[in-house]
């Protein structure tokens, strides 16, 4: 018994339903992908870790990247270095015992506390470990952002 149809007509057919399955794919993700975004949808980062490895005195203060850690009578806190007003990095004014934002002029205390400025939020506090020898020591700092 013969096929009625040519052998390159079935292929044909297979591609064409291929193509149109894609096709609809690719529609839909672009349709939703906007609607993720517009509805605020975001993965959150990992927790980043970031080890000071040295003991900081009373009143000292370590400065990074991403964070000011503060080492103060109740104990170290970290504040973030972007301001909550249009995202610039803070600067410590140790004369003036304040973290100061050079754009604007948006003060925060050593606590990310605000104080003064067009910037309505405090600034973000981070988690901060000690890690200790065996002795109970403090031998340095653990910052989680």
């Amino acid at each position: 018994m013969a096929s009625s149809k040519p052998p390159h007509a079935i292929n044909r057919r297979r591609l064409l339903i291929t193509f149109l399955k894609w096709t609809i794919a690719v529609t839909m993700v672009s349709l939703i992908y906007p609607l993720l975004r517009f509805t605020g949808f975001t993965v959150k980062p990992k927790p980043r870790h970031i080890t000071i490895s040295k003991k900081l005195q009373l009143g000292s203060y370590h400065a990074d990247r991403d964070f000011i850690l503060f080492i103060l009578d109740d104990g170290p806190v970290a504040i973030s270095r972007r301001c909550t007003h249009l995202g610039c990095r803070v600067i410590f004014r140790r004369e003036l015992n304040i973290v100061e934002c050079p754009c604007h002029q948006s003060q925060f205390s050593l606590q990310g506390v605000r104080l003064a400025g067009p910037a309505k939020d405090n600034l973000q506090i981070f988690n901060v470990s000690l890690l200790e020898d065996e002795q109970g020591k403090t031998t340095g700092y653990v910052v989680t952002i």
